[in-house]
């Protein structure tokens, strides 16, 4: 596989990336190019598009990221993309506050092929990145979504409560840490502290309702223990929302890379179904 330097925009504002792919650079609201990808899925002409968000550290043309838009395809044309500071998109990545805007690109542009139903699939960062959009952009019909999936998401924020938390929030917030960031985990990180603090995961899940949300989590995650899914879950139950559908994996870890292609299977014939249920 071959790389572009990070954050470098194509000469081309749509290239193929093969036969049935289409890859895009996409504008944030705020301008930042959005690197992004369109597979039409088994059957094209579909109703519904799945948008992956892959968690920090990953982008489209990761591995892990790419087999779960493999499996994800099977039941819906999939768009997948590079949140900022990650891959070819530019910009630094804010680790969940401005990335709602990278999503909120890649839903429009979802729309824009055609998809009259979206469905947004987040892990991890990428979790939260949906839950606060699902909040968020109610009223914009071009970028909301139609159904929600957050999977290994954080229910608040600064969590230090394990050990990998510990090393992230470190590569997050020291200079040593975020070159580390930058060389070897090619991602650029953001400088400056969150002003003001976004509206956390826990806090934006009762804003969803009566949009349709799973919640899924892996009861050995070693980054957010089960009491994350379960604020999730008992969040969209307050305020008279709707609720939340929760799926506790037994044995499973974390996010893209412990998900099973049973798993990411049922999560997009869950994903399919819930889109066309709208």
């Amino acid at each position: 596989m071959s790389w572009d330097p990070a954050g470098e925009e194509s000469g081309s504002s749509v290239r193929p990336i093969t036969e049935r792919t289409l890859r895009a650079t996409l504008r944030a609201q705020d301008g930042v190019a959005i690197d992004a990808a369109y597979d039409p899925g088994r059957t094209p002409g579909g109703n519904v598009a799945i948008v992956l968000a892959h968690g920090f550290t990953g982008d489209l043309e990761r591995p892990h990221v790419r087999r779960a838009a493999a499996v994800f395809a099977q039941h819906a044309a999939v768009v997948t993309f590079s949140f900022r500071g990650h891959g070819r998109s530019g910009g630094r990545s804010t680790v969940g506050d401005r990335e709602v805007l990278d999503l909120a690109a890649a839903v429009e542009w979802a729309r824009s092929l055609g998809h009259a139903r979206v469905v947004t699939v987040g892990f991890s960062m990428g979790g939260s990145v949906v839950l606060r959009h699902a909040a968020s952009h109610r009223g914009r019909t071009e970028a909301r979504t139609d159904a929600v999936v957050a999977v290994s998401a954080p229910a608040r924020w600064f969590y230090r409560g394990t050990a990998p938390m510990r090393r992230l929030h470190w590569v997050v917030t020291r200079p040593t840490g975020r070159m580390v960031g930058r060389l070897g985990l090619r991602t650029r990180i953001h400088p400056y502290d969150w002003d003001p603090v976004p509206l956390s995961p826990v806090e934006s899940v009762p804003l969803i309702a009566p949009t349709p949300l799973l919640v899924v989590h892996g009861d050995r995650d070693p980054y957010f223990p089960v009491d994350h899914p379960r604020m999730l879950a008992e969040a969209a139950r307050s305020q008279g929302g709707a609720g939340a559908e929760l799926w506790l994996e037994p044995g499973m870890g974390h996010a893209e890379h412990a998900a099973s292609d049973a798993l990411l299977d049922r999560i997009g014939t869950w994903a399919a179904a819930a889109g066309a249920a709208q």
